[in-house]
């Protein structure tokens, strides 16, 4: 909230430079590195039990997702309203809910006997849980392999909608909501599911998706296809990452569960970039849409090294359901 009142003050005043900005997006994301981690641990806190949390993150996809239709449609209306400087005020005054929602529950105090010890001592207790237990292993390295790999695809699509379809704006619209669409409607799908038991299968088959969508929307040079595909390529993506959110909550020890959920936000919110640095540097010598292909067919792999090692995700699911019912 402080951020963005900062950029409306600046913007308002008209002193604004880019190096203000560099430093301002910086902040920001060190702020979503410690929020990400709190935010998905807090979860099971929320909602009380953890048959309940495959609802809540699909709800939450819901919104996101949501958000990304409505969002940009209202910045519109208020750009042309009231400036850039008044959208960062409505966009500062809007953390106001945030802060009375969280204000205003009543969540019992966590209590261990616990004796912690320094940050690097936690943090390389987190990793090795998280490496050393083969389910969140499995599904984190599935995370950070489409995270690398895939999730740049959203970049590159204002040079698909000039270059590849010789469209305007109004394409570059229409691809970006093919990805809403198809990531709203894989939400919709997760939050129907009343059981884990087939989350492992249905995230083989939103990474198959995924890397398939991208391979097909790399090749096409036909607005008729393309948006088609990238509402397949949004729907694999959001259930892949939700679902594995679902899994992961469900499956870490409770003690265990902020330094995983701080791996596995770290996976897209720390990986992607990366991805997008290469990738972006590869586009140079071969080209946006081979660059893709390549992108989808690392995915590909990605979904069978986990397609691979399902079965002991589903064997682990089964035992502690087992031990749950006795």
């Amino acid at each position: 909230m402080i951020l963005a009142f900062t950029m409306a003050t600046l913007v308002i005043t008209d002193r604004i430079q880019v190096w203000q900005i560099i430093l301002i997006a910086s902040i920001n994301g060190m702020v979503m590195a410690f929020d990400t981690p709190f935010r998905h641990a807090f979860l099971l806190e929320m909602v009380g039990e953890k048959e309940l949390l495959q609802n809540a993150i699909a709800l939450n996809s819901t919104l996101i997702n949501s958000a990304r239709f409505i969002g940009p449609m209202i910045g519109g209306i208020l750009i042309a309203a009231i400036g850039e400087g008044g959208c960062f005020i409505v966009n500062g005054v809007s953390f106001l809910a945030v802060v009375f929602a969280l204000i205003s529950m009543k969540v019992i105090p966590a209590t261990s006997n616990k004796e912690h010890g320094s940050i690097l001592t936690e943090l390389k207790e987190g990793f090795q849980y998280s490496f050393n237990f083969k389910p969140i292993r499995y599904l984190l390295i599935l995370v950070v392999s489409t995270s690398f790999f895939g999730l740049p695809f959203q970049v590159f699509l204002p040079v698909f909608a000039k270059e590849i379809l010789s469209g305007d704006s109004q394409m570059l619209g229409f691809l970006t909501g093919a990805v809403g669409a198809g990531a709203l409607t894989g939400a919709f799908f997760l939050a129907s599911q009343r059981s884990i038991k087939r989350l492992p299968n249905f995230i083989l088959i939103s990474a198959i998706l995924f890397g398939l969508g991208l391979m097909g929307f790399s090749l096409s040079t036909f607005s008729a296809l393309s948006i088609p595909l990238l509402f397949v390529v949004g729907f694999g993506m959001i259930s892949q990452y939700a679902s594995a959110n679902t899994l992961l909550q469900t499956i870490v020890d409770d003690s265990k569960r902020g330094r995983v959920m701080a791996f596995y936000g770290m996976s897209f919110l720390g990986i992607t970039p990366l991805g997008s640095l290469l990738l972006g540097t590869v586009t140079k010598s071969i080209g946006v849409p081979y660059t893709l292909l390549i992108s989808g067919t690392f995915c590909l792999i990605a979904a069978a090294f986990y397609a691979r090692r399902k079965k002991s995700i589903l064997l682990h699911i089964q035992e502690k359901q087992s031990l749950v019912s006795v």
